[in-house]
């Protein structure tokens, strides 16, 4: 029969000799994380396992990373130094030491030792700080890449390429100082600058304007003491670019508004020199075109002083009120030497209505009876070229006048524009029981019937040709009625005349005047007489 099991396990036995500071050796030998406590008791599997933990993370840290080592490593590796430590101490307490170590120089060498992961943890970061550095170097590099490249295109298709370089300037120079990249990023924002600015430095001043003027934004969302200097240069070559580009655009219809660049030059930089320096250039440019409406085109010229005038009012404060003043009155020169010259070229309908504007529109200029005068000989001369001959005279010449009578025998009202030595226009009243004639009877009756009054009206006429243009009707059928026909005037006659209608074929015909003189100014008589144009 077995002997009885015992109630409870025997008492251990105090520990050897020695326990605490074997312990305390081999737990700070095990937290140099080289696994030396383990040594000591002749653990070396755990020993091995420890030392293979330190050189796991090692292998992580280096070389090391701008990210630095992932937390969940660090974590677990100073979890597995406390377990090694607290087993290696609790392990050591009843292991005697091996070999020849004694627990007081194994414990004074734990005590060193832990200068290994310190050592280590100040090298690693040392490495790191490096990693750092070189990656914000790296991204300065990149920046001035982009800016680089950018630097060849249109702003307007890199202007976001532009922010991303600006954005990298902004972090490394507010945020990373301290370091080497961000000690370089004011010299390397006056290379920004100067990138972004290439179309001023090659003196293309319209193109410039943009760019600059995204410059003037940066101390909105740039720290000044990063920009320094920089804060304020945009001011002069944007106030530049801004006068050249708008000197060379005046006169051209670019659909700019407020003046354009000028008016933009005015309101932003006021007291700049260049602002100074508008007024006298805008007065210069009106006077050169004035001068040049003189010239083989003044039509064209019209057209440019039109645009500066259109310019000059949206240019703001006194400069803008003498401009438009000085430019309005060119216009108005330009107008009326355009319709002269399209006159002169044969564009009578062109001539009649730009003419016609000008008589409207300065009612108070000298030259609107003129101008009226020759928008009647254009409107004439549109379908009687022979009207359009010459210019006709702005003023009736001297001597002796003959006597047209002109009498209505149509049932509608007529308009009678004239053209010669002298130039106007008249109108006849409907003749109310007058209707059209037909064309083998009009000729022989018009204007004939006994005890019936005709309107008519007299004209005080010079000698010489004219052309006339008959204005029958209203509506569809004013350009059907409508005729044209010429007269010679001569010296010691009086003349008569009788406009009337007919009608031969549905569109209806149309009769045109013959004048003929009847005896002299101091025995006038007359009679009518008509033929038919088909």
């Amino acid at each position: 029969m077995p002997p009885p099991l015992p109630a409870a396990p025997p008492p251990q036995g105090p520990p050897p000799p020695g326990a605490a500071l074997r312990s305390a050796a081999a737990g700070l030998l095990n937290l140099s994380g080289l696994g030396l406590g383990y040594l000591l008791t002749r653990a070396w599997l755990r020993a091995a396992a420890c030392l293979a933990a330190t050189v796991i993370l090692l292998l992580v840290a280096f070389p090391a990373d701008p990210d630095g080592v992932p937390a969940g490593w660090l974590a677990g590796y100073v979890l597995v130094l406390l377990v090694a430590a607290v087993d290696g101490a609790r392990t050591a307490r009843r292991t005697p030491v091996a070999g020849s170590w004694k627990p007081v120089l194994a414990a004074a060498l734990g005590l060193v030792l832990l200068a290994a992961p310190l050592g280590g943890t100040l090298l690693y970061r040392s490495a790191h700080d490096e990693a750092v550095e070189e990656m914000l170097l790296d991204r300065l590099h990149e920046a001035d890449d982009t800016v680089e490249t950018a630097a060849a295109k249109p702003f307007a298709a890199v202007k976001r390429e532009f922010g991303s370089a600006l954005a990298v300037y902004r972090d490394l120079g507010e945020k990373h100082a301290g370091s080497r990249a961000g000690k370089q990023v004011p010299a390397h924002l006056k290379t920004y600058y100067e990138a972004v600015a290439t179309p001023y430095r090659n003196k293309e001043y319209c193109t410039a304007v943009e760019p600059l003027t995204y410059l003037r934004t940066l101390p909105n969302t740039v720290d000044a003491a990063l920009l320094g200097d920089l804060k304020t240069w945009p001011d002069g070559p944007l106030a530049d670019s801004l006068y050249d580009c708008g000197l060379s655009r005046l006169g051209e219809d670019t659909g700019a508004t407020g003046g354009g660049e000028l008016g933009e030059l005015l309101r932003t930089f006021p007291d700049s020199e260049q602002a100074g320096k508008v007024g006298p250039a805008v007065a210069a440019r009106i006077q050169e075109q004035v001068d040049a409406l003189g010239g083989d085109d003044p039509c064209a010229t019209t057209t440019v002083l039109e645009s500066i005038s259109t310019t000059a009012a949206g240019l703001p404060g006194d400069t803008g009120a003498k401009a438009g003043a000085q430019a309005d009155r060119g216009v108005r020169d330009g107008v009326y030497a355009c319709g002269l010259d399209e006159f002169e070229d044969d564009k009578f309908t062109e001539a009649r209505t730009t003419l016609t504007e000008f008589a409207e529109k300065y009612p108070s200029d000298d030259r609107r009876s003129h101008a009226r005068k020759v928008a009647i000989a254009a409107e004439i001369a549109e379908d009687r070229p022979a009207a359009g001959r010459k210019l006709p005279p702005a003023k009736a010449p001297g001597g002796p006048t003959m006597e047209l009578v002109i009498s209505n025998d149509a049932p509608n009202a007529v308009e009678i524009l004239y053209t010669g030595p002298v130039t106007g226009t008249v109108s006849l009243k409907a003749c109310g029981s007058c209707a059209r004639y037909d064309a083998a009877t009009g000729s022989s009756r018009a204007c004939k019937a006994s005890g019936k009054s005709y309107p008519k009206v007299r004209l005080r006429l010079p000698a010489g040709d004219y052309h006339f243009l008959y204005k029958h009707g209203t509506g569809a059928s004013a350009s059907v009625d409508s005729y044209t026909d010429g007269a010679k005037i001569e010296s010691g006659y009086t003349y008569t005349s009788c406009t009337y209608l007919v009608s031969e074929d549905p569109f209806g015909g149309l009769d045109i005047p013959d004048f003929d003189p009847v005896g002299t100014v101091s025995a006038p008589g007359g009679r009518a007489d008509g033929r038919v144009v088909r």
